[in-house]
């Protein structure tokens, strides 16, 4: 099992650079930060591009892995992001993974003027986005007509540093995403229940990522695929669960998982005053001593 952090684009980069630091030196398998261009409480507060952050992080790291958590079609296009993602890949010299989801129904999606997505017409642009993405990282050139998104002469020389393509850890909960994570993905992220963690008592959202591995597993049989390819990525924060409080409740937490089959998980950098407050000198241990206590 691997441990993995979130790190918001809340910081000026004067700061926010010792931050990706820090988590390099803390031993974090990857950093992740969100693609949203506002988020929730958030949104009236400091809030950074995705990209250019993880670009700046990549100058200031050497090892840690970094990514999005996640990127979604309600302001991306195929050929920009793929333009960027090679750049990005390459300055980072391979580090990059790709978080990618459906997207939902929050400030993102009407921030370009255009109505709120139906969840079936967000479903359907999920699936054409990612497969002129993937297309568009593994070929020099690509003309693809599509009902949402189309490519006309679209060039990505030289293309990834990782071969055949950066890898796309896919976010979902439902079956279309599910079964989408099992034919390009390399991994597969949840947050636990999509009703929210209101709606969840603790002692259930074991149950619930249980089930959704299961359905996986039975999505990757479909595919033809062994489950066991993905890497399965739980991001915390979005049940009532509370890991971060203590090494003792990151160990019970992290071993619960492990039991399931999660491969990574995805803890969030302590933000003070927000709903990711947290003690640091806790999270600090518990990144560098919390899955030794595994066993």
């Amino acid at each position: 099992m691997r441990l993995s952090t979130v790190i918001l684009p809340v910081h000026r980069w004067a700061e926010g650079q010792k931050v990706w630091r820090r988590a390099e030196e803390l031993g974090f398998h990857a950093a992740y930060t969100y693609d949203h261009l506002s988020w929730r409480s958030f949104r009236d507060e400091p809030w950074f591009g995705s990209v250019p952050t993880l670009t700046a992080a990549a100058t200031a790291t050497e090892r840690i892995r970094l990514g999005t958590l996640v990127t979604s079609p309600n302001f991306r296009h195929p050929v920009t992001l793929a333009k960027e993602l090679i750049t990005l890949d390459d300055v980072s010299g391979g580090r990059l993974t790709l978080g990618i989801g459906a997207g939902g129904a929050g400030f993102d999606a009407t921030a370009l003027g255009q109505e709120a997505w139906s969840g079936r017409e967000r479903a359907a642009r999920f699936g054409e986005f990612v497969g002129l993405l993937d297309e568009l990282l593994r070929n020099d050139a690509v003309t693809r007509e599509g009902v949402y998104y189309s490519a006309v002469e679209a060039r990505n020389v030289p293309g990834c540093v990782q071969v055949p393509r950066v890898p796309f850890y896919v976010a979902a909960t439902g079956p279309k995403g599910l079964r989408l994570a099992a034919e390009q993905g390399q991994g597969w992220v949840t947050y636990g229940d999509p009703r929210g963690p209101a709606d969840v008592p603790v002692q259930q959202a074991p149950e619930v990522i249980a089930r959704q591995v299961g359905q996986l597993a039975a999505a990757c049989e479909a595919a033809g695929r062994d489950v066991g390819e993905l890497e399965k990525v739980l991001l915390q924060g979005s049940t009532a669960e509370r890991p971060l409080e203590s090494v003792g409740a990151f160990v019970d937490w992290a071993g619960t998982y492990r039991e399931l089959g999660i491969t990574e998980l995805v803890v969030h950098w302590p933000v003070p005053d927000s709903v990711f407050a947290g003690d640091l000198a806790v999270f600090e241990r518990i990144a560098t001593e919390g899955l030794a206590q595994l066993g």
